[in-house]
Order: C-alpha cells, then sequence, then structure tokens
C-alpha cells in the first residue's frame, strides 16, 4: 500500500491563456491517501490520449476538457494523472496539480490528487493543458510522445477517466522561442511565443461550448510498472509532493526607457499605459535570483509586441557577441540583459493572460514593448515562485552576522537547485547530476531534513546504471553521459544517506548496484591496484591549470592518476563498511583487501619524501590540493603525521586549488586534520560572491567569466557551519550516535540546532568567565559524545549540560 500526502491548492486563479498561478499550495493533512492496489498492479481502464491528426513527437500545446454532472459534493475523489511532456490540471477554474515529477519511461511518475475540495454538486469541468516542447525540450525531460492520462482510483471517480469522450484541441498561440542570445551551454528548454488571437478564452469554465473539439484519440491504455503489456510509459507513483508555489512580487524598477512608470510598480499591482506607436523599456529588478512562473496580464494593444527577457545577471557586451563576461551584479547602467526570451502579441481585448508553461530562472527581467495603433495597458506583472517545498528547520545563532548571511544564500542557492529532482543550475541545465546531488542532499539533511528528494536522486542514479555496471552522470537525461569518477561518488552517497537517514533497508536494496559500479572500475585496475585509463569523462573539478583538461586531473604515461586512485580508495572502505552492515561478508573483506593493495601502491607510486605531498601522478610534476585532501579522506594519511600534513595543505599556495566546488573535500580533509577552527578563515570566495552582489552561489569561482550564477554544489557552508562550526556529525549509521565537537575559532558563544530523524540536535556554547557552558540536547533513541580541545565526554538522550 502506498501512502501519499499531497499540496491542495486553496486559490482561484486568473483566468485567461494560461492561468495565471498567483496562488499558494499548503499541506493538508487529510489528504493521506492509499493508493488503491489495482492502480499499481493492473493494466489501467483509462487510456492515454491525444489530440488527433497532431504530430505525436513535435512541439505543441494542448488544452483538453471534461464536463461530469455529480449529483451531490464528495467527500473523497481521487484521481491519478500523468503526462508527456507535462501538465496542469484545473478542477472548475482552479489549479490542483502540476507534473509528472520528472522520470524516465521506465519508471514514469504520476500524481495522485484528492480534487473533492474542488467539485461540487451539478455541472464540474475538469481542464488539462498539456506540452511537448519537442526537439527543443529541456533536456532533463524524457519523453515518448505527446499524450495525457487521467485515472479515477475507484470506479466512483472513473467517470473522469481518460478516453475519445475528453474533448481536445491544439492551441494554435503557442510557438517555441529558442536561443538564449550568446554561445554557452543551454539545455533547459526553449521561451514561448504566443499569439494571443489565437487564444480561446474561458474555455475551462462550465457552460463552455466545447461542440467544435475533437474528441480525443486513444494511443493505449495506461499500464504501471511491471505488468505483462507494460510498454512506453511504465508507470509509478510519484514519491515527491507537488512543488511549492507561492506569489512573489519583483521588487523594483532598475530603468525604463521611453515611458513614465507609476513609482510603486512593480512592487505593487499598478496598471502601467504605453501610448500607441511607442516602443518602450522597462529594466525589473527582483533584488534576488529566484525561479518563478511569470505571468503578465494585458489589455488593448492590438499587435502590439511585449517580449520578457530573463537574466541571472547583466553582462558585458564585447565586440558585436555577448561573451561570458559579467560585472558586479547590482550594476546594471551600460551593461546588456539577454538570456531565455518569451515573447507575447496582443490582441487588443480586455482581461489577456499570459503566465509561462514552465517556471522562468532570474533576477533580472528586460520588458520590451512596441505597441502600433492601439495604447497598450500592463495591467500587472508578478511571478509565481515554484521549488521544492523545503522548510528551513536548521538555526544557527552568533555574534557574527557574516553566517547568517551565508546560510540565507546557501539556502537560496539549494532551493533554487531543488524542484522535482536537484539541479546542478536552473537556469542553463536543470540536470541532476551526482557530484552535485550528494553535496545537495547533506543539504537537505542538515537544513530541512526531508529526505524524500534525496531518496529519489539516489533511485534515479540506480535505475541509470548501464548493462556495464557503471551509472550515468545524471539522470534523467535525453543524451546519456558517463562521468566515470561521478560513479564513486554515488556510493559516497549512498554511504552518507546510510549514516545520516534511518533507512537500512533502502541502502540495503542498492548494495546490488555498488557492486557493479565497482565491478565496473576493476577492469580498469592494473595488477597492483592502479587504476590506468578507465574510460568516459574522469571529471573532478573545473581546474585550469596545465595539467588538467576540461576537468580531468593530469595522469601519467601509463594512464594513473593519485585523485583517481585515492577516491576509488575511499570508495572501497565505504562499500567495505556497508557490506559488513547490510550486505555480504565476502564483498566486505574483498573490499578492504583491495583497499589496502591501493592503498600500498599510492603510497609508492605518489608520494614525495622531499615535498611531504602526494603528487597527482608518478613522475612528481604537479601537486594539487584535491590529490592531498582525498589523501586525508581516504585515510593515506592518519595519526601523528595527520596535523602536520593538513597545515602543509592549508597553506601551500603552489598547489594547485580547489575550486567551489571541491573545497568541500579540502575543508572536510583540513576539519578531519585538527583544522576546523580555522573554518571562518576558508571563506574568500563566498565572500567575494558577496562583494560581487550575487545572491547565490556561483559555479566556479572565477566570477567574471562564470556560467552559472547558481550552483548548488557551492553551497557547502550550509552543511558545515553545523558540521564543523557547531560540531554535530553522526557517529554510526542511522545518526544513531552523535558526536558533537565545534569548532569555534574567536566566536565567544554559540548556539542552533539541525532537525535528525528522531527529532532534533540541539546545542548551546558560551565563555563565561573563563569557563566554557556547553548545553547539549540529543533526540530520543540516541547517545552521543561531546568532543572539546581532545578530551571528549559522554552524551546522553535529552539535556546534556557541561562546565568546562
Amino acid at each position: 500500500m502506498i501512502k501519499l500526502v499531497k499540496y491542495v491548492n486553496l486559490c482561484k486563479p486568473i483566468l485567461g491563456l494560461a492561468t495565471g498561478l498567483l496562488c499558494f499550495l499548503i499541506v493538508n493533512p487529510a489528504l493521506s491517501q492509499t493508493i488503491n492496489p489495482a492502480i499499481l498492479s493492473s493494466p489501467w481502464k483509462a487510456q492515454w490520449i491525444a489530440a488527433p491528426n497532431e504530430p505525436a513527437k513535435g512541439y505543441g500545446v494542448y488544452n483538453f476538457r471534461k464536463r461530469v454532472d455529480l449529483a451531490a459534493k464528495p467527500a473523497r475523489f481521487i484521481i491519478h494523472v500523468s503526462a508527456d511532456n507535462r501538465y496542469k490540471l484545473y478542477v472548475n477554474e482552479r489549479l490542483v496539480s502540476l507534473g509528472p515529477a520528472r522520470g524516465d519511461l521506465y519508471y514514469w511518475n504520476f500524481e495522485t490528487v484528492d480534487i473533492a475540495p474542488y467539485l461540487s454538486a451539478g455541472k464540474n469541468t475538469i481542464a488539462a493543458i498539456v506540452w511537448n516542447e519537442g526537439d527543443v525540450r529541456a533536456e532533463a525531460q524524457i519523453s515518448d510522445r505527446t499524450g495525457f492520462i487521467l485515472q479515477g482510483d475507484t470506479e466512483a471517480e472513473e467517470i473522469l477517466n481518460t478516453n475519445k469522450t475528453w474533448k481536445c484541441i491544439r492551441n494554435k498561440a503557442y510557438q517555441p522561442l529558442t536561443g538564449i542570445g550568446y554561445s554557452t551551454y543551454y539545455v533547459a528548454g526553449p521561451g514561448e511565443m504566443v499569439d494571443q488571437h489565437q487564444t480561446t478564452k474561458g474555455w475551462m469554465v462550465n457552460d463552455f461550448d466545447d461542440n467544435s473539439w475533437l474528441n480525443a484519440s486513444r494511443i493505449d491504455n495506461g499500464n504501471p510498472k511491471g505488468t505483462v503489456n507494460a510498454s512506453g510509459w511504465m508507470l509509478v507513483p510519484s514519491s515527491l509532493p507537488q512543488m511549492e508555489l507561492k506569489g512573489q512580487r519583483l521588487a523594483t524598477t532598475r530603468w525604463a526607457k521611453g515611458i513614465t512608470l507609476p513609482a510603486a510598480f512593480p512592487a505593487t499591482r499598478q496598471a502601467v499605459t504605453i501610448s500607441a506607436n511607442t516602443t518602450a523599456s522597462i529594466l525589473l529588478d527582483q533584488s534576488y535570483l529566484t525561479n518563478a512562473y511569470v505571468t503578465l496580464n494585458l489589455s488593448g494593444g492590438d499587435k502590439a509586441g511585449i517580449s520578457l527577457t530573463y537574466a541571472e545577471s547583466p553582462m558585458v557586451n564585447v565586440g558585436n557577441t555577448y561573451q561570458m563576461v559579467k560585472p558586479n551584479r547590482n550594476e546594471v547602467e551600460g551593461y546588456k540583459f539577454v538570456g531565455r526570451k518569451d515573447s507575447i502579441t496582443a490582441d487588443g481585448t480586455t482581461n489577456q493572460t499570459f503566465t509561462t508553461l514552465a517556471f522562468r530562472t532570474f533576477r533580472y527581467i528586460l520588458v520590451n514593448i512596441t505597441t502600433h495603433e492601439q495604447p497598450l495597458v500592463i495591467e500587472d506583472l508578478y511571478g509565481t515562485f515554484t521549488g521544492y517545498p523545503f522548510k528551513q528547520n536548521a538555526m544557527l545563532q552568533t555574534a557574527n552576522p557574516e553566517l547568517q548571511q551565508m546560510l540565507d544564500i546557501g539556502w537560496r542557492t539549494a532551493r533554487s537547485c531543488a524542484v522535482e529532482t536537484y539541479f546542478d543550475c536552473p537556469y542553463y541545465e536543470q540536470l541532476q547530476y551526482i557530484g552535485d546531488g550528494r553535496i545537495q542532499a547533506l543539504i537537505s539533511y542538515y537544513n530541512s531534513g526531508d529526505d524524500r528528494l534525496a531518496r529519489s536522486a539516489l533511485n534515479q542514479m540506480d535505475h541509470s546504471r548501464l548493462a556495464e555496471g557503471i551509472t550515468l552522470s545524471r539522470h534523467p537525461s535525453s543524451t546519456p553521459q558517463i562521468i566515470s569518477t561521478f560513479s564513486l561518488w554515488y556510493i559516497s552517497m549512498l554511504h552518507d544517506y546510510w549514516m545520516y537517514r534511518n533507512d537500512a533497508d533502502f541502502v540495503k536494496n542498492k548494495m546490488d548496484g555498488v557492486r557493479q559500479v565497482l565491478a565496473f572500475f576493476s577492469k580498469y585496475q592494473q595488477a597492483d591496484g592502479s587504476l590506468k585509463n578507465p574510460p568516459y569523462w574522469r571529471f573532478v573539478d573545473w581546474v585550469g591549470n596545465t595539467g588538467w583538461f576540461f576537468g580531468q586531473p593530469p595522469k601519467d604515461a601509463n594512464g594513473n592518476s593519485a585523485i583517481l586512485d585515492m577516491q576509488l580508495l575511499w570508495t572501497y572502505r565505504q562499500a567495505a563498511e556497508l557490506e559488513a552492515q547490510l550486505g555480504l561478508p565476502v564483498y566486505a573483506q574483498m573490499y578492504r583487501e583491495k583497499a589496502a593493495q591501493l592503498k600500498a601502491t599510492i603510497q609508492k607510486k605518489y608520494w614525495d619524501a622531499g615535498k611531504k605531498l602526494y603528487a597527482d601522478t608518478r613522475d612528481k610534476q604537479s601537486f594539487s590540493q584535491h590529490a592531498n585532501a582525498l589523501a586525508i579522506l581516504s585515510g593515506m594519511v592518519s595519526g601523528s603525521a595527520l596535523a602536520p600534513f593538513a597545515k602543509k595543505l592549508e597553506k601551500d599556495t603552489a598547489l594547485t586549488q580547489c575550486t567551489i566546488y571541491f573545497k568541500y573535500y579540502l575543508h572536510q580533509a583540513l576539519v578531519k586534520g585538527g583544522l576546523g577552527d580555522d573554518y571562518m578563515n576558508w571563506m574568500d570566495v563566498w565572500r567575494n560572491n558577496i562583494k560581487m552582489g550575487l545572491t547565490t552561489w556561483a559555479e566556479i569561482s572565477d566570477l567574471e567569466h562564470v556560467r552559472s550564477d547558481c550552483h548548488a554544489w557551492g553551497a557547502s557552508p550550509n552543511i558545515e557551519f553545523y558540521r564543523t562550526v557547531l560540531g554535530i556529525d553522526s557517529y554510526a549509521p542511522g545518526f544513531a550516535k552523535i558526536k558533537i565537537e565545534p569548532h569555534l575559532g574567536q566566536m565567544q558563544s554559540a548556539s542552533g540546532q539541525i532537525p535528525h530523524p528522531n527529532g532534533k540536535v540541539i546545542v548551546s556554547y558560551a565563555n563565561i568567565d573563563g569557563k566554557w557552558l556547553m548545553d547539549l540536547t540529543l533526540p530520543v533513541k540516541t547517545t552521543g559524545t561531546f568532543v572539546w580541545k581532545g578530551k571528549s565526554y559522554p552524551l546522553k538522550t535529552g539535556r546534556n549540560a557541561l562546565r568546562i
């Protein structure tokens, strides 16, 4: 039996071209549902449907509707709904669901919703906007063909099952608008070019005349995964809640040309009139980067053109092209704003509405307007924030406001990179990469405690494994990409889940995949255990130093790399721990033996006795923070050698430096080496982001030439402010034992809390008259250890008070 808690929409939207979304989705505990077992085990009576005589795989936006009469308002009315590519579902003009959550054809998600609150006795209209972006769709959007399906949970709800009784029409107003105005890797989908003359007004209302619409055509019956006839879309229930929607007004106007604006626009709803035969431009500033559906309400202005260009930042105009050169993100005068764009043609009527089908990522919106014989009125322009409904359940209080500022920016970054999957970045790719996802999952554990998106990510990465054993680097993705090192991070991410979440069975079910990944790497190990030229992209970090190529570390003439060998060593040790407690002892022993052999080989091949550091390759021509950080984390350095080694790693500026992403591992290594009290001294790259006006953390450390201004792999301080500064860490699987070892540096007091599977871990530290008062509260069914200046103190469930 599958129990789901879904989000209920309590708003009535503005009607028009694409119904407005200024509304909120809130949790309704009464919607804890049990899916009818037949829905998961038998072919559905509902059919996948499409508009007749339309391209199966091409770009298109379609409207579907069905009207039903009910004798009475039901107390419960559960439906299951999905589409390819996407849908927005409305009941009596109210938005009730968006989806489906992205997956692949072998695991195609359907959403489950109780629509009873929106139904009434008498006539009811169920309506859906379904769209397929064809060959210009987002890279993360896997597709078979255009389709829509809705299945009632029981016989009572089957009156809504999709079949030929549903009416449909293609919305000819829409065309894709591709390109972002400059050359870079962009795969997040097109903008929309919409002609209001082609829209159908009021088509969601009960008394709309749909006699001219066509009856839908059948594609196939719905089939849950595992049934005999399962093909095409193998349907599975989404494990995620509906995404959060929250009204969000733009903050300010930075400049306007060809028009005089009301002082309160756009922060409050103010009508803006653009005279006939006028060209005008407005630059709007949200004041921070966000993901939002954008709604534009218009009146008049027949044939007027309005374009909305969404930009993360201003750009420097270099010659005749826009290159990736960015100034301070707060500066707008003299700079250009280019990016993903929507274009709307007004039809001259009142109450025209445009809402983006998909959310847009932006800090700035450039509005360009050209009117003709009729003036145009912008009645309103606003956003509706969307994202995975994480709640911030962690807290940190110190006398240093910089920490809270960094936490806020990091949390915004993490939330902007989390919708139905984790994203590397919301603007350019929206792809779920393992290397990024490991850090993002830990941010989720420490800041929210909600692990559903992390579980989904681990499942999707496991589903992506190829016959040769390795995972894809990212999933879902229409184009397969393999980063071999990321398959090792997948095992580390699974190990993290085992340590921080109380769900051993979930991890146990993934052990076969762990074995397959390591079996893949074993094919490329030499007799001494060292890896030799493992195939595919061996990405480690975006380093531009000599010897590094496209993020791949140096290798010697024999194809060996210390960094790859050390990552494999670390993974063998993690896998051995997993096997020892959850898997097969024979594998645990095998991985220990492989780790011992590889450790000896690494020491022999890469250790430089003169420099007292590990080289990147056997010829000892280059040295990096990456290799030496992994030396600590993989256990190559320990005992009395650890502290001096860590100090050298911290101070040696001749080493190839980690960028913002790999600093996560560098900082872990330095803390393990006893330098945690220096943590706030390592924040320069984050401080530079703030100085340059960023409101989210950028992809790389070079802030003038960075592509993405929002990359959650750089939000590791949202882990380490709790794990390193407050010192709260897991000391046993399931977070059953808690180690608290604060690193306060120069702070004389600090307090905070993090969510825990059993409740909360709450800490408070204060130096009063030369004595430290430590107040520590552990959740039920846990024990712990407090470490201070090398001395350990046992902790029990509940409150512990220490005076040291």
